[in-house]
């Protein structure tokens, strides 16, 4: 039995586990660099790296439990991926357990997304990306990675961070009122505030791409974009949102590892830890 961040066994266990952890490797609409699906194992990895203590919080985050699941490997279409993702989401959120995944590109998000848009009708999903992923059909595929939140902004609650790309196409379906773009971002000193305005008293989901962050800090993704956020600012807001709302869930995603660049991996193992600890310290 594989243990997040390698500590003890019984901080492992489902039955002790209040957060569980999908790893999902899948990378089969991704459209430059390929390699997410090695993003899971190099997470992990840099996990069982990381020091466990929280300075910040004060806090040990790993012990309300962390369930690490074995990955979901169907890999066949993006649509039975999707399918895969929501039903294995479904079986936890059933149990009550705060279900988070690593992905894989960012299509993984769609299913996720879907199974807490069953349980909570009045969902709000906060996205940090570089890009809108907002077509409703992208080479054949709605499952596709730059579909990622289509479904999301017709059914829920979409509030977007970090935006600094999209396709023509996309304008049409953008709620600007509800988008924070990157140069926007970086001319107001209130930007923080004015994101947690948007997203109301519901419940949320917040998907994390970590192309949102800016490639000096997380240079191994598919598809990095100048000029994103900076690593203390992010989790200014995340640690606002957490503690102070009712975060259901969350997934982190196109982690693309390179062997001669392992900070991104780092970054995205402390990201979710960060997370965690706000989460145990609200």
């Amino acid at each position: 039995m594989r243990i997040f961040a390698s500590v003890e066994e019984e901080y492992g266990q489902y039955d002790n586990a209040k957060v569980v952890l999908i790893p999902v490797p899948y990378d089969g609409t991704s459209t430059w660099l390929k390699g997410a699906d090695k993003g899971p194992e190099a997470f992990l990895e840099a996990a069982d790296n990381m020091e466990i203590y929280d300075i910040e919080t004060k806090s040990e985050p790993y012990k309300m439990g962390i369930f690490l699941d074995d990955p979901v490997s169907e890999d066949s279409s993006p649509e039975a991926m999707t399918d895969a993702v929501h039903q294995r989401v479904t079986k936890y959120l059933k149990d009550e357990k705060v279900v988070t995944l690593f992905g894989g590109e960012h299509s993984i998000s769609i299913g996720s997304i879907r199974a807490f848009g069953d349980k909570y009708k009045d969902l709000t999903v906060l996205q940090l990306d570089a890009h809108t992923d907002l077509r409703p059909e992208y080479h054949g595929s709605k499952c596709n990675h730059a579909c990622a939140v289509f479904e999301a902004n017709e059914k829920h609650h979409l509030v977007q961070v970090g935006i600094r790309s999209m396709d023509t196409e996309e304008v049409q379906y953008l709620k600007e009122d509800n988008v924070f773009f990157a140069h926007d971002i970086a001319e107001n000193k209130n930007w923080i505030e004015d994101v947690y305005n948007k997203l109301g008293d519901n419940p949320i989901y917040i998907t994390i791409d970590l192309d949102a962050f800016d490639p000096s800090i997380c240079p191994s993704t598919g598809t990095p974009e100048p000029g994103g956020l900076e690593w203390y600012p992010t989790l200014k807001l995340l640690k606002k949102v957490i503690q102070t709302k009712n975060v259901v869930g969350f997934d982190i995603v196109e982690l693309m590892p390179n062997e001669n660049e392992r900070s991104s991996d780092f970054l995205a193992a402390k990201l979710y830890y960060k997370m965690l600890a706000y989460l145990y310290t609200k």
